[in-house]
């Protein structure tokens, strides 16, 4: 079901390492070692010259700059509490598997909680330098969808997804057999309730095609393939299209939320971010880690 998405929308992946790269200015004249082996050591001075020459070098260094330039303009509208619900909502998804979640993608759990804080303030940044239009919000229309509620039932593998929906078949409870057999835990113990609208980015699409396509009361008779596993969902309560006039903030945020996994739009976010706290890179070998933003030629207005 879920398909959670850290960093800038695959813009700012790596920021932790951003660390190693800074250790080079430090030190005050000082050059420690950062390693050593019998005979002769590593300092920080050689670690920081190869990093430079390496191919990820002037990515770590832009990454740094970008999440810096994002906290600078934007860190007050982020709240430690918001970045600590969304660390929860991803150790409640994960349970027990949280650690291997985390290990699997490269975080420690001070990088994660990095990562999720600059996916909040690209976010903002968004949000406060480009407005939606009037005709942006009736295209966006068209295609709407509400927010509805389910219930679905998260397996590991087909075969099993297949059983149930045969349990199903023979007249089994779909919130008994959530429990039994749903491997998510976040919703397992309430029948597999969920709510969800269309723009949700924490749920495939697959999900969402299977689930707007059901009736009230109906259930998929097929095995849903997803990012990590196979649901069987069944749709609790649809109210229906309504009213244009009376959808203006869910599509705002529907159109919001495709923005958000528009790698170019993003690039004119953070280059317009970049310009405003006007960044400036000193070492010649980095000058031209920021080009890729540069290059983006943001339209955008401050804020």
């Amino acid at each position: 079901m879920m398909k959670r998405k850290t960093g800038v929308r695959a813009l700012l992946a790596g920021i932790a390492a951003a660390a190693l790269l800074t250790a080079g200015l430090g030190g005050c004249g000082r050059n420690p070692a950062v390693a050593t082996y019998d005979g002769g050591e590593v300092s920080q001075q050689e670690l920081y010259n190869e990093l430079k020459r390496s191919p990820s070098g002037k990515t770590v260094l832009a990454n740094l700059l970008i999440y810096k330039a994002l906290d600078k303009e934007y860190g007050s509208s982020v709240s430690a509490k918001s970045v600590d619900d969304a660390y929860a909502d991803y150790k409640k998804q994960y349970g027990d598997n949280f650690s291997s979640y985390l290990s699997q993608n490269g975080f420690t759990r001070k990088s994660f909680r990095q990562s999720l804080r600059t996916n909040l303030l690209s976010e903002v940044a968004l949000k406060r330098l480009k407005k939606v239009s009037e005709d942006q919000l009736r295209e966006a229309w068209e295609t709407y969808r509400p927010r509805v509620t389910v219930q679905h039932i998260l397996v590991g593998d087909e075969s099993t997804a297949r059983r149930v929906i045969a349990e199903l078949k023979a007249g089994g409870d779909f919130s008994t057999l959530a429990g039994t057999y749903s491997i998510d835990t976040s919703s397992k113990d309430q029948g597999g309730t969920v709510t969800f609208e269309a723009a949700d980015r924490n749920f495939d699409s697959t999900f969402k095609d299977a689930a707007y396509a059901l009736k009230d009361g109906e259930y998929t008779r097929d095995p849903v393939q997803v990012t990590n596993g196979y649901e069987i969902i069944k749709m609790v309560k649809n109210p229906g299209k309504g009213e244009f006039k009376d959808k203006k903030k869910e599509l705002t945020e529907t159109v919001y939320s495709k923005w958000l996994r528009d790698t170019n739009i993003m690039r004119q976010v953070i280059s317009q971010v970049l310009k405003n706290e006007h960044v400036t890179i000193k070492d010649k070998d980095l000058a031209n880690a920021l080009d890729t933003y540069k290059a983006a030629a943001p339209s955008l207005q401050k804020k």
